[in-house]
């Protein structure tokens, strides 16, 4: 008669693996920035163009329905966490209110506070909802001009073509 061979059970300790997967899980969370929420929700206009925004160094120029008027940028600030036992840098949103006649000097102080960090070129976003007046968007236009920022981009939603079917 022939004996089987035997059979010998292998078992592999998951619990190594399981330490470095939490491990990595814990260090992006920590190490991701997120972009802080925005102060004021509004529905945008729709155009057709596609045009790409900057992904940073930009200074925000909201308008509500109620027209409202405000102005925001997102700036790297430094932040102790004691987890890490350093200074770790975090973004913060920068918001103030503004109205016709200061935009112009709210934007440049903000440009002089991004200087002092670092960022040369500031990109200007102007962000208005399609309930608000014609006229208050133009009185920006016309005040940041004269405060000599005639360059900015408008944001708007993309139109969705409809698809035809087949």
């Amino acid at each position: 008669m022939k004996k089987g061979k035997r059979r010998v059970s292998i078992v592999l300790d998951m619990t190594p693996m399981v330490d470095i997967a939490f491990l990595l899980l814990i260090f992006y969370m920590a190490t991701t920035q997120f972009k802080p929420p925005e102060q004021k929700d509004v529905a945008l206009p729709v155009s057709r163009s596609e045009r790409e925004l900057p992904k940073s160094n930009y200074i925000t120029v909201t308008v509500t329905a109620l027209d409202s008027i405000f102005v925001d940028y997102i700036i790297k600030t430094k932040v102790w966490d004691e987890t890490v036992g350093d200074s770790i840098t975090v973004p913060q949103r920068e918001y103030r209110d503004a109205d016709y006649f200061t935009i112009g000097s709210v934007i440049n102080e903000m440009r002089v506070e991004a200087r002092k960090q670092g960022v040369k070129n500031l990109f200007i976003i102007l962000k208005a909802d399609r309930d608000a007046n014609f006229g208050t968007i133009e009185e920006i236009m016309k005040n940041l001009q004269e405060a000599e920022l005639s360059s900015f981009q408008v944001i708007t939603d993309v139109e969705q073509t409809p698809i035809a079917p087949l």
